[in-house]
């Protein structure tokens, strides 16, 4: 009973693939080394012949006079060239004269017209020069070989395969069993998806349990969400349990210049791993080439994108049970995808992948910390609070800062204040140090006491962890406010308390100094863009419940890419009326707390010209404890 049969053909294609690799290595050598014969051959010839006697080219005329008076040793007639070969000169160089025919006679009928005596010089007549005849075939030839080799490296180039050209193979990477080190323990905070490729991976290893109760392998598994969640990651981890062939490729991958090539990339893969199944095919950004048809215009029916996703379409449709081949596809942009590659029998399951909660959050840290040194002091529950809103790959990277930093420092183990600092490299960028005058330095502080104040004034805004003037990326200073808790609802309220901290910045400005800044510039752009949210994609506003506009930015995904709501010019000066109205209504907002909190605005500011930086514990020992926010008033309400 043969054990190996899975992996025999791997390993034969593997040794095939070495033979073929160096046949094209040998075969490329020998094109290049005739390219070169024949592009320097005639140079050689004539330098060959320069270094043997000198040539040179006499008239006719001239020629016969040599030929009469005895300074040619024999002559050769070749075709319409005359050849005289003199004699040898005293350091052995032979001299060689070329005269062309002229028109209406031939050279031999031109030598005895002028009295050549034949009995006296040796003349060797040739019909027809075989070289010359050979050079001139190879002067039509050369240019023609030359394009044709010259396309073949490009095209070998451009595909990378092992057809006549490469061009429309696949460039699919093969995982084999035991090459993956990362396993499904090595993925945390997507507990839910990993559930559902754990199935996957148990369909492959275990079909007669599925079969026995009449259910089929399901076709494609697509894996939607942000960027940085683990999506990747757990195609990988895929690979690692799966332990059967596995075929990675980008969906940029399938693209080239040339139109056609993308559905034989597709063919060629999903004929691969039809051979190799059970197997898996991994796409990675598969929006790529998955886009909803005709979108761009009515004229991109045929470009080669389509045509690809139309090949796609098809091999995935054709499959039958006993393929066992399971596509897995991820992707942030799903509402662009078209509607044919979504439905079932195509990607049968949608594994939506979200930003990580508190556990999933401190899960994720307790894999990357892993084989990094800590100090006891490093409470994880909090950083775990701390961190609301990162994905995955913003942990490991914060995680990965913090050592960077302690490293810096010669520190043997990583603190919570190294913790604290990455997370706010990660989050708003690298501390920079600015020369500012003091007066420059006080109206930051008050833009950012601002902002401060009116959040932790108004009920609807999540606590205030950390005010500071120190710069990070393009920001004089920041606010930085958490929730307590994940929060996956929003209301009316809270979003219109934080529209007014958003613009507590500058209401500050306004009231301290009667001037404004170009400091507050971001602060508006954002409030703008959720105030105009609020009413176009919310319905937060008198002009109702009506959807006005296409929005992705915060994964509110559903609508088909090139669905946008046509809006009348009348209802967009309605839109324009209320955006404005609230952000009008914030910004007065703000004004009144500041100004009824004047004093305690002074505080905050004096405080930090002192120390830059101030805690959440030390903004609330001046600001008293924060109004119960709208969540902990509903503590006691049921559902």
């Amino acid at each position: 009973m043969n054990t190996e049969k899975t992996s025999d053909p791997i390993k034969k294609g593997g040794v095939e693939r070495k033979i073929e690799l160096r046949f094209n290595m040998n075969f490329r050598r020998v094109i290049v080394w005739i390219l070169i014969l024949f592009l320097f051959l005639p140079s050689l010839i004539s330098l060959l012949a320069s270094a043997t006697g000198t040539m040179i080219e006499l008239p006719l005329s001239t020629a016969i006079s040599e030929i009469k008076s005895g300074l040619v040793e024999s002559v050769k007639v070749t075709g319409d060239e005359l050849i005289l070969l003199y004699p040898k000169d005293e350091n052995g160089v032979q001299r060689l004269g070329v005269s062309r025919k002229e028109e209406g006679s031939s050279f031999m009928e031109a030598l005895q017209r002028a009295g050549v005596d034949e009995s006296k010089i040796r003349v060797e007549v040739v019909s027809q020069s075989i070289s010359k005849a050979f050079w001139a075939i190879i002067s039509i030839a050369l240019p023609i070989v030359g394009f044709g080799v010259l396309m073949y490296f490009l095209m070998r180039r451009q595909g990378g395969g092992a057809d006549v050209f490469g061009i429309g193979k696949s460039r699919a990477r093969l995982f084999a069993k035991g090459k993956q080190s990362v396993k499904f323990t090595d993925v945390a905070g997507v507990d839910e998806a990993k559930k559902e490729l754990e199935e996957v991976v148990d369909f492959l290893k275990n079909p007669k349990k599925y079969k026995d109760l009449g259910a089929r392998t399901p076709k494609g598994v697509l894996l939607t969400g942000p960027s940085g969640v683990g999506k990747t990651l757990l195609a990988r981890a895929v690979a690692g349990e799966a332990g059967v062939p596995f075929f990675s490729m980008a969906g940029s991958e399938f693209m080239e210049m040339l139109v056609g090539v993308g559905a034989s990339r597709v063919r060629d893969l999903f004929d691969t791993a039809k051979k190799a199944s059970p197997s898996i095919i991994f796409i990675d950004e598969i929006d790529a080439i998955g886009r909803t048809r005709g979108a761009g215009g009515g004229m991109s029916g045929h470009d080669e994108r389509e045509q690809t996703l139309n090949q796609i379409l098809v091999e995935m449709d054709g499959f039958t049970p006993s393929d066992n081949v399971i596509v897995v596809a991820a992707t942030n942009r799903p509402d662009v995808l078209d509607a044919a590659l979504l439905r079932p029998g195509r990607f049968d399951r949608k594994v939506n992948l979200d930003l990580p909660d508190i556990a999933g959050r401190k899960a994720i840290i307790e894999i990357h910390r892993k084989g990094k040194p800590f100090m006891k002091e490093v409470s994880w529950d909090r950083v775990s609070e701390r961190t609301v809103g990162f994905s995955g790959a913003d942990l490991e990277n914060m995680l990965n800062e913090a050592a960077i930093l302690a490293a810096r420092e010669a520190r043997k183990e990583i603190g919570m204040k190294d913790i604290e600092e990455a997370a706010l490299k990660v989050e708003i960028g690298p501390e920079k140090k600015r020369l500012q005058s003091t007066r420059e330095r006080k109206m930051t502080a008050y833009h950012e006491a601002g902002h401060a104040v009116v959040g932790h004034l108004l009920p609807g805004n999540d606590p205030v962890r950390r005010v500071s003037i120190v710069s990070r990326g393009l920001a004089l200073g920041f606010t930085l406010s958490r929730p307590k808790t994940d929060k996956y609802q929003t209301t009316k309220t809270e979003l219109i308390d934080r529209l007014a901290m958003m613009l507590g910045g500058r209401a500050a400005e306004k009231v301290v100094y009667d001037e404004l800044t170009a400091g507050a510039a971001n602060d508006i752009e954002n409030a703008t863009r959720l105030a105009r949210r609020m009413v176009v994609d919310f319905g937060m506003s008198d002009i109702g419940p009506l959807a006005l506009g296409q929005s992705t930015e915060l994964g509110i995904w559903g609508m088909s890419y090139g669905d946008q709501v046509r809006v009348s010019e009348d209802m967009q000066a309605k839109i324009d009326t209320e955006v404005k109205k609230l952000v009008d209504a914030a910004y007065i907002t703000a004004e009144t707390v500041l100004k009824k909190q004047r004093k305690t605005l002074d505080k905050v500011v004096e405080q930090l010209m002192k120390v830059e930086t101030l805690e959440q514990d030390s903004f609330e020992k001046i600001m008293g404890s924060p109004k119960a926010s709208l969540d902990e008033d509903e503590k006691t309400s049921t559902d």
